[in-house]
């Protein structure tokens, strides 16, 4: 298995090009099920994970052409449903995630959909309750062997339900509106997600003949259609590994200016990042992050110790606390990270401790960082990927560190961070692939 070695205390200077972004591609290529005519998706960032999806999307009957380095033309005009039932096809399912989302447009074209119990990070329980209760309220019933580890869903007579869903899932909401979009009737979800992938779905929906009202709100409403047609559509950059290069950009000591942001869909990313005292400069589009010797954490108002944690959109991307935890390791001051929504996402905290980093962990949950302020470097250690938004931050951590680093197991990193080592390399980092 692949591992980095990492020699760290060097400072990077020049510019980074955020990949597309990984959660939308997982949603916008799924799509791709719902149309019988040629649709052509560009700024698809080339990460194991979505190469994987593709891969899928082939094995089911899709004709995938690549155009260029990052775009793609799909046309799925003919869906072999029987694929559905193979151990071929459920052996890749299996190991994505991701593949959870081809749930509703096969659900819709086809009427039936089979998914082996999902895989991808292990960072706590990810039921997918929000979606196959969304289903069964479109008309589909379910049945899930134990033996096997597989769900079954039919749906043969779907029409269109009101739903609240009991939490804002991004996965469920996506799935049930490309479900919606193709079945009779007028489906209204409520406490829907509204994160800038949702509204890029919605968008490329709407073009290709859907009709879906309230996009970026928690109210969708959607009119069912026959048919959908071809369309393109453009990924937005990933707010994920922007968020990532502003905290390595800090922990490094570098100037960076990370390029063509699309800073209007990163909600609190730049404000979150700038109450660790990270300095951050807006041009145009661009994102420029200086070279610091020190910054400081923000307190309340009343001077006490600053909690940030993850909230549904418009709130702080959890995805994004592990990078800020690990930014927090050099900040002078100290700040309470509460990850809500998985449980096991801040175990990896144990090989920053072993680094040198002061951080309590109150509970799988929470954890309190008490900043270094340069006043001591990391150093360099052995360790292992745990999940995709860890992996990176291990890897930033032993970026700024004393000394020699390794890290196993980075095909973890490589299913969300296209060519990292190959990028960060070009601006003057010492990342070595073995």
């Amino acid at each position: 298995m692949s591992h980095f070695i990492i020699e760290g205390g060097k400072p990077l200077h020049g510019f980074l090009n955020p990949q597309g972004a990984k959660n939308e591609a997982l949603q916008i290529l799924s799509a791709v099920l719902l149309c019988d005519e040629m649709i052509e998706i560009s700024n698809i960032p080339q990460i194991i994970d979505v190469l994987h999806l593709i891969d899928i999307l082939k094995l089911l009957g899709v004709k995938v052409e690549k155009k260029s380095e990052d775009t793609y033309t799909f046309h799925a005009d003919q869906i072999d449903v029987e694929i559905l039932k193979t151990p071929q096809y459920l052996e890749k399912a299996s190991k994505l995630r991701g593949s959870v989302m081809l749930l509703g447009p096969l659900l819709a074209r086809c009427g039936l959909a089979y998914l082996p119990k999902p895989g991808g990070d292990k960072i706590g329980r990810r039921p997918i309750d929000t979606h196959l209760v969304g289903f069964q309220k479109l008309g589909a019933t379910f049945s899930y062997d134990e033996e096997k580890s597989i769900f079954s869903i039919q749906g043969t007579n779907l029409k269109g339900a009101t739903m609240l869903l009991e939490e804002p899932s991004v996965t469920g909401t996506a799935n049930l509106l490309l479900c919606s979009v193709l079945i009779p009737g007028d489906t209204t979800i409520y406490n829907a997600a509204c994160e800038p992938y949702i509204q890029q779905l919605c968008k490329m929906l709407n073009q290709m003949g859907a009709k879906i009202s309230g996009i970026g709100s928690n109210l969708l409403k959607i009119q069912g259609v026959e048919k959908l047609h071809a369309t393109t559509h453009r990924m937005l950059p990933d707010m994920i590994e922007i968020g990532s290069f502003i905290g390595l950009a800090a922990m490094t000591q570098s100037e960076i200016t990370i390029k063509n942001c699309a800073v209007d869909h990163l909600g609190l990313i730049p404000d979150t990042f700038q109450k660790l005292g990270i300095q951050l400069e807006i041009r145009d589009d661009d994102i420029f992050i200086p070279s610091q010797d020190i910054y400081e954490i923000s307190t309340y108002i009343d001077g006490s110790i600053l909690t940030i944690y993850d909230h549904p959109w418009p709130g702080f991307t959890p995805d994004l606390l592990s990078i800020l935890l690990v930014t927090a390791i050099q900040a002078k001051g100290a700040v309470l990270v509460h990850q809500k929504m998985f449980e096991s996402r801040l175990f990896f905290v144990d090989k920053l401790k072993d680094m040198g980093a002061q951080i309590i962990l109150c509970d799988p949950h929470r954890a309190m960082v008490l900043g270094l302020a340069r006043q001591k470097k990391l150093r360099g250690i052995q360790m292992t990927s745990p999940d995709i938004r860890a992996g990176v931050s291990l890897l930033i951590a032993a970026l700024s560190a004393e000394g020699t680093s390794i890290i196993h197991s980075i095909d973890q990193i490589d299913r969300g961070y296209q060519n990292i080592d190959i990028r960060l390399n070009q601006i003057g980092a010492q990342i070595y692939r073995k």
